[in-house]
């Protein structure tokens, strides 16, 4: 679930009825759509306004072919070759995904010349001693 309709692909307008939370709040669901994060795409989100955090169920990751590992204080979200694309922590116990840091980072290739003596010396410094 989310309460953010702009972070699905493929919506679907269409009510689907209500969820109620721990506090008794009733929230409509107002259709459902594809949410991508990264190369990972989560199907059939639903779309419950007013809603503040999103909401998946280990059932959505698994219809995705990801497996979710839980460990004390750790969560792993890993797809068929074992990259893990998604992890989460563990706070009071809930499990949470920064789902932030996983749309911002992008792989970046950097590029450096150096002598052969300044070479050698940064090889020395981050303690590559053969």
């Amino acid at each position: 679930m989310t309460g953010d309709r702009y972070q699905l692909i493929n919506f679907v307008q269409k009510f689907l009825g209500t969820v109620k939370f721990g506090n008794d709040h009733v929230a409509k669901i107002m259709g459902y759509g594809d949410y991508q994060i990264g190369n990972v795409t989560i199907s059939r989100v639903y779309y419950v306004e007013g809603l503040g955090h999103n909401l998946f169920s280990v059932g959505q990751f698994c219809d995705s072919d990801l497996e979710v590992a839980f460990r004390q204080h750790t969560c792993f979200i890993r797809n068929l070759e074992g990259v893990d694309p998604l992890t989460g922590s563990r706070g009071n116990n809930l499990y949470t995904l920064s789902l932030q840091d996983m749309m911002t980072s992008s792989p970046i290739c950097l590029l450096s010349k150096a002598s052969k003596t300044k070479s050698w010396l940064w090889h020395r410094r981050l303690s590559h001693l053969n």
